[in-house]
């Protein structure tokens, strides 16, 4: 074989193509072929137009493959295989919305192509447009219900517009697909946290780390559940670990100034809310617990308060407030200011 010439090769492979291409086009176009012949030379020209496009794909000539595709749906607007080529090529080209237009004009000509839901839910995830992503990758779903990544998606996708009910089934049927997957044991227990069940959450975050077990973002998301339902010693541990994987990570150094303020060593608690404003000086919810640490380290047994530590409090109060003046208990907040400003 190695004497066949190139151009003898390319043609052989190019009838190859031609051959399956054109058996994929009649069984999708089989109720056609009664169409007079003017019509059957329109989809037989189609065809070689979309085996054109495939050959210029393997070449890189994705531009000619996009002319060639585009005059090939102009002679045949039902020819999904033509839109599906299209939707994936835009999509390497980062024209998504001609990529999600091409998809879901296949969708409706093959509604039973599982690839195409999923590819334009995956082009709708690309440009955030989350609410039509559920629902192409939900009728994804439909048609391979054991998919994991398909399910994967769909409960991203609800998690992202906030419909947590439907992000929770999507994301435990993943689980029962595959429950050993980090990403989707994370998945949930950011979903039962938001849902306040975090003794679900610890156990979903857990699993995560069995399998992603350095994965600091993770530690975090466990640290502060034990942190919601009163476990400090486990968040202590589980922060410090972060900060040793991450010496510079200013969310573990705030979630531990606020665990060492919950254990009642000030010191410490005060070390590392200054630990994480130094890592990140706009971390206004970092100096709002910061002024707490020193107003408590400042009162004394008759509950008076040091006039330094006062001081010091109420600008990091201030200071907190001026980076986001819109923060959750900003009232409460501007009392406190009030009252240690005397």
């Amino acid at each position: 074989m190695s004497g066949i010439p190139n151009s003898v090769k390319a043609k052989g492979k190019r009838q190859k193509v031609k051959a399956s291409c054109f058996s994929l086009f009649a069984f999708y176009f089989l109720p056609f072929a009664l169409l007079p012949s003017v019509g059957c030379n329109q989809e037989q020209q189609a065809v070689d137009l979309y085996v054109d496009a495939v050959m210029l794909r393997e070449l890189d000539q994705d531009e000619v493959a996009v002319k060639r595709l585009n005059s090939a749906v102009r002679l045949n607007k039902r020819f999904s295989l033509a839109y599906s080529l299209l939707g994936e090529i835009y999509q390497e080209m980062k024209e998504y919305e001609k990529s999600a237009a091409s998809y879901e004009k296949a969708t409706k000509l093959n509604p039973w192509s599982f690839e195409d839901y999923f590819n334009l839910g995956r082009v709708y995830q690309i440009m955030k447009k989350f609410a039509q992503a559920v629902g192409a990758y939900a009728e994804a779903c439909r048609l391979r219900p054991n998919h994991l990544e398909a399910h994967t998606r769909t409960a991203k996708c609800y998690y992202q517009i906030g419909d947590y009910h439907k992000a929770l089934i999507y994301g435990e049927q993943a689980e029962q697909i595959d429950p050993n997957v980090s990403e989707i044991q994370n998945l949930l227990g950011d979903i039962y946290a938001l849902k306040t069940d975090y003794e679900k959450a610890i156990r979903s975050y857990k699993r995560s780390l069995e399998t992603d077990g350095n994965n600091a973002k993770i530690m975090t998301s466990l640290a502060v559940a034990y942190l919601k339902t009163n476990r400090n010693e486990p968040a202590k541990e589980v922060l410090e670990s972060v900060i040793q994987i991450q010496p510079d990570d200013n969310t573990a150094y705030k979630h531990l100034g606020y665990c060492y303020l919950r254990l009642k060593d000030i010191d410490k608690s005060i070390e590392n809310y200054s630990r994480a404003i130094k890592i990140n000086s706009r971390d206004w919810d970092a100096r709002r617990g910061l002024g707490v640490a020193y107003i408590l380290k400042g009162t004394k047994e008759d509950e008076t308060v040091d006039e330094t530590l006062k001081k010091k409090a109420v600008e990091q109060w201030r200071l907190s407030l001026e980076i986001e003046p819109n923060q959750a208990n900003r009232e409460r907040l501007l009392k406190y200011i009030r009252i240690f400003s005397k």
